[in-house]
């Protein structure tokens, strides 16, 4: 069994879809299992269904206001650095009404059931690929991994939708009496799931270096500094996730491709601008594409 496995990044999930589409439609790779944490839940479903350039199209074309519904910060641009600010009304009336978030992510729920229909759900539902998104249970300090089999459409969008809730930026959902958040909070790249539901060979794609590159900017206000510290603490889930899925392809003899991104994308993943999406998912697509290349040269010139 072949597991395609997305890792969690915000807007770099745009570079992840340029990969995942030269995988599915350039090297002909027909996957069992498709995991996805975060942004990577986003794709899964579309990739299943191969319906590359639909989401191609929704990767390249959002916005803020395509996922926020009450956005808690303003973009600033000073000598072509990004950073952000506070939205201080958008927060100040965040907190009055009695929320438990600075902002609200109810677009993004509305945009995945607009770009996921019931019949396209049916088909995958009905299909024997297994389709899995990540979420995090914060009341009971678990990380659970929703199947499609499980759930029926309007479940399952709010699943997906879940996992991409990057709290407390975006909603804190409650289900089942549970307070759920982000999947990335708990694991960021679920490879050991991948094996677990009987993966052989896994194709994971890390929205990072392999190497770290990024020494990061200081902080100016109490939401960079949020960013940064969330940042920090994704990256070392994401150090120990890939550790312990390498661990456990060893003792099941499994196969893992990585797939990392070759330079730092961006330093803050919750902007989703156009024009930078447009060109990182050209350059997943490159990149899978050189690798993959520079992979048969090396077992050209060995044999």
């Amino acid at each position: 069994m072949r597991a395609l496995v997305i890792s969690g990044g915000g807007s770099k999930g745009a570079f992840a879809g340029g990969v995942a589409q030269y995988l599915i439609e350039n090297k002909k790779l027909n996957y069992d299992i498709f995991i996805g944490t975060s942004t990577g839940s986003l794709l899964v479903s579309h990739l299943a269904l191969k319906n590359i350039d639909k989401i191609k199209h929704v990767y390249t074309n959002v916005t803020q206001s395509s996922i926020f519904s009450v956005c808690p910060f303003i973009i600033k641009r000073k000598k072509g650095i990004e950073t952000i600010g506070i939205h201080h009304f958008n927060v100040l009336r965040s907190i009055l009404k009695g929320g438990k978030t600075f902002g609200e992510s109810f677009n993004l729920k509305k945009l995945i059931k607009e770009t996921i229909t019931k019949e396209e759900f049916g088909v995958l539902k009905q299909s024997a690929i297994d389709v899995v998104v990540t979420v995090s249970n914060l009341s009971l300090n678990q990380v659970e991994y929703k199947s499609i089999k499980d759930f029926d459409y309007d479940e399952f969008c709010e699943w997906i939708w879940v996992s991409c809730n990057y709290t407390p930026f975006m909603s804190l959902a409650k289900k089942n009496g549970c307070e759920y958040a982000d999947g990335g909070l708990g694991s960021m790249v679920p490879i050991e799931e991948a094996i677990k539901r009987g993966a052989t060979v896994v194709d994971a794609i890390i929205l990072q270096t392999e190497v770290s590159q990024l020494n990061r900017m200081p902080s100016l206000n109490a939401f960079s500094l949020l960013t940064n510290m969330f940042a920090f603490m994704l990256d070392r889930i994401e150090a120990s996730n890939i550790r312990i899925g390498k661990f456990v392809a060893s003792n099941e003899d499994a196969i893992i491709n990585f797939y990392y991104t070759p330079t730092v994308l961006t330093t803050n993943s919750l902007i989703f601008e156009k024009e930078k999406m447009t060109k990182w998912w050209s350059r997943g697509f490159s990149f899978a594409k050189f690798k993959d290349e520079e992979v048969s040269q090396l077992n050209t010139t060995s044999e």
